[in-house]
């Protein structure tokens, strides 16, 4: 899908990067979504009081409300992994809300972003049991009797793959629908404001993406945790 106009990618052509930014558009916006993110966390954390102020009090807010209800889940244990999880809460939800400003790619419509994502994910839910089990997180892929290895084995390396195809195709798929819907009724009937009722409905499917993101991860992470069956 090629974008009519793109914002940082007019810019790189001015400074000679033009080839790189039009042929990787999603890496170009995952810069600028972690630069945002950077700034907006050092501006919400420089001017830290007891009686926050309102960017401050929005990220307090934010933040635990995520935290709680991820401990909610996996118990007071799984509260040492929440920055990793959290931190893929909010680059998912920014980088998909950011296709909604005209001249910005969404990072989240790319396959790469999205695996990449999905990759971390699924090293982390292996170091977390290879953390709580050691040599015995085995078991998890073995199965409750020697004899079932042959069956089992396969069926739970197959199982642990698919879910980074899972994370990576539902984002990546909503998110570039998403997309090219909004492109076509740009086209089609821009002038007459037909996309604004696609982009505020994008806002939620923003949300809901990141969120069921989010959830999985958790899911995973909890599995890994808990002692094998």
């Amino acid at each position: 899908m090629e974008h009519p106009f793109l914002i940082f990618a007019w810019i790189f052509e001015k400074i000679g990067l033009g080839h790189f930014a039009h042929a990787y558009p999603h890496v170009v916006y995952s810069w600028v979504v972690m630069a945002m993110l950077i700034g907006i966390g050092f501006l919400a954390t420089r001017t830290i009081t007891m009686i926050p102020g309102k960017l401050q009090n929005f990220f307090e807010v934010l933040i635990s409300n995520i935290e709680e209800f991820m401990v909610e889940n996996t118990g007071e244990e799984g509260r040492w992994f929440f920055p990793i999880v959290g931190t893929v809460f909010i680059y998912v939800f920014v980088s998909n809300l950011v296709g909604l400003v005209p001249g910005f790619f969404p990072p989240t419509a790319s396959l790469n972003t999205t695996a990449s994502c999905a990759l971390v994910v699924f090293v982390m839910t292996h170091y977390i049991g290879i953390r709580y089990h050691g040599i015995h997180y085995i078991h998890h892929f073995t199965g409750p009797v020697w004899w079932m290895i042959p069956i089992i084995l396969p069926i739970e390396i197959i199982g642990h793959l698919a879910r980074v195809l899972s994370l990576s195709f539902r984002l990546f798929g909503n998110m570039m629908g998403h997309e090219l819907v909004l492109m076509i009724l740009f086209f089609l009937a821009g002038a007459f404001f037909a996309p604004l009722p696609i982009m505020a409905m994008g806002i939620f499917v923003a949300l809901v993406q990141a969120f069921v993101f989010f959830l999985l991860s958790v899911m995973y992470f909890t599995g890994a945790m808990e002692h094998a069956h």
